[in-house]
């Protein structure tokens, strides 16, 4: 027995706005109404929207965009989709036409099947897509809808000609070669840079889906290109594209680019490669026009999940100078720094370094090099190679000795430069932001304290002043003076963040 009528609610014209159709479902109303087959049509598949050989390829990617601008985000479809046009459809090939050979190319990797399965809908039967570069010429409207075969005719010289006069993909290094010493098997893990490693070793197995940009930052000569070149050189060995270069050869490079009208070269240059590896971006500070192509640059390619690593000489925080969107953009992913190796870290780069030279070194010699030498990698393996070209051309043997004469021949060196009382003053008071009175001063906070031991420590060990003179230039008592000296030389084998402080006073010292 069937259920007498009743009045529902939703007759009621106050709530007639619920049984209004979807937008997929007006969508497809639409779609259908447009491409509506012509009378006496033959008869197509049920899930077909057009009947293809009665339409021109325009009209059929038409159709197609409709369905997916329904499957696809509105920003994704803005810059990859809306410019594209339906150039060539026979024998079940349909190409695609696109604005440059970037879009041609994202389209092939990322967005085939959706577009496959997009044409299949509207045309009725399997396609296979092709997609290249539309010439400025190409119309796919003046083709005659009445003559497939013609169309398959004309499609084959358009397929060719454009492509050669399309911009030139350069999957090649932009500068010189990788470093092929410069590998990750070759490069001594500690605690200092075991993130860093770990970071550079995660991207270059996945490049692209982890750690998108990856930042490394250290001081000058702690391994951070040696890092950047491993992971240019496992990506090479999987036939992976990628542009290496440093940011003056970036920003040679772009103004180069404007100034002969290559801008289009340029950019596809840029924006084509699997990975962008890009050494000191702190000299892209004052160069306004550079950090613009930069800008658009990191945005393609991380529109499209292309790798991109970038090394630095301090935090992003710290590159203040560049605009506030790149500064973004680069915290977006993992920011990574390498701090000065600790002991047992130098002595293994020791041991790897002297391995590599085929020299026999006592554990003695390392020990005394490891504890003497400890700024920067460069320093150390520079002291190692030192002492065995002493040994070498002098006859000797490679002993204690020798390390303490070559090492003393070293420190006299320093010792022609070392700053004055004023300088070392100077230096921390501008890397801590507190004014020399402060540090003469009464004031014991914590920040004020920090400096005033620093400054100790500094006027100690870089200017060669003994406690009593510290005593003087710092208006303090002399158990003071050797209590701050002592607390900063063993809190630095510990605090990283300290070691840095003294590092930087240092290098400001050393430029004068």
């Amino acid at each position: 027995m069937k259920t007498p009528y009743r009045f529902h609610y939703l007759s009621h014209p106050k709530y007639t706005w619920r049984m209004r159709p979807s937008r997929a479902q007006r969508c497809a109303s639409y779609r259908a109404q447009r491409y509506a087959p012509p009378p006496n049509c033959p008869p197509m598949r049920k899930d077909c929207l057009v009947n293809s050989a009665q339409q021109q390829p325009d009209r059929l990617w038409d159709a197609a965009l409709g369905e997916l601008q329904l499957q696809v985000a509105r920003p994704a479809f803005e810059t990859w989709l809306k410019e594209t046009q339906g150039l060539a459809y026979a024998d079940g090939e349909f190409t695609v036409g696109a604005a440059n050979a970037f879009i041609s190319e994202m389209l092939e990797q990322r967005m085939y099947p959706l577009i496959a399965r997009a044409l299949e809908r509207v045309c009725g039967e399997e396609v296979s897509v092709q997609f290249r570069v539309a010439a400025p010429g190409d119309d796919a409207a003046q083709t005659d809808a009445a003559q497939p075969n013609a169309h398959a005719a004309d499609a084959e010289p358009q397929a060719h000609e454009p492509a050669a006069a399309a911009p030139t993909l350069q999957h090649t290094p932009v500068s010189a070669p990788l470093n092929a010493r410069y590998t990750f098997d070759r490069f001594i893990v500690g605690k200092s840079n075991e993130l860093a490693h770990a970071a550079a070793q995660a991207v270059a197995d996945k490049p692209g889906l982890i750690y998108n940009p990856l930042v490394l930052y250290s001081d000058v000569g702690l391994g951070k290109t040696h890092l950047l070149h491993a992971i240019g050189q496992q990506a090479l060995a999987k036939r992976m594209s990628l542009i290496y270069a440093t940011t003056e050869e970036f920003t040679n490079e772009y103004i180069s680019a404007i100034r002969e009208g290559k801008t289009e070269d340029f950019r596809m240059r840029y924006r084509s490669a699997d990975l962008l590896l890009l050494d000191d971006i702190q000299f892209l500070i004052g160069k306004e026009q550079t950090q613009e192509g930069f800008f658009h640059t990191f945005n393609a390619l991380h529109m499209s999940n292309r790798q991109i690593v970038i090394t630095s000489d301090r935090p992003v925080t710290a590159l203040k100078v560049l605009e506030d969107r790149i500064s973004s953009r680069l915290s977006g992913g993992l920011v990574a720094d390498i701090q000065p190796p600790d002991l047992e870290t130098r002595l293994a780069i020791l041991r790897a370094k002297a391995e590599h030279l085929q020299m026999s070194v006592s554990p003695e010699v390392l020990d005394l090099l490891g504890a003497r030498i400890f700024r920067n990698i460069r320093e150390l393996e520079g002291s190692l190679n030192r002492v065995a070209a002493y040994a070498q051309l002098t006859g000797r043997p490679l002993d204690a000795e020798l390390v303490r004469q070559v090492a003393a021949d070293a420190q006299d060196a320093v010792e022609q430069r070392r700053p004055s009382e004023q300088e070392a003053l100077d230096a921390v008071s501008a890397h801590y932001g507190v004014d020399i009175e402060t540090l003469r001063g009464a004031k014991r906070d914590k920040k004020t304290a920090l400096a005033r031991q620093v400054a100790m420590y500094i006027l100690q060990e870089d200017a060669h002043m003994n406690s009593a003179a510290i005593a003087r230039a710092l208006d303090k008592k002399h158990p003071t003076v050797l209590h701050g000296c002592k607390t900063i030389k063993s809190r630095q084998n510990v605090d990283d963040k300290l070691r840095r402080d003294i590092l930087s006073i240092r290098e400001s010292l050393a430029q004068g």
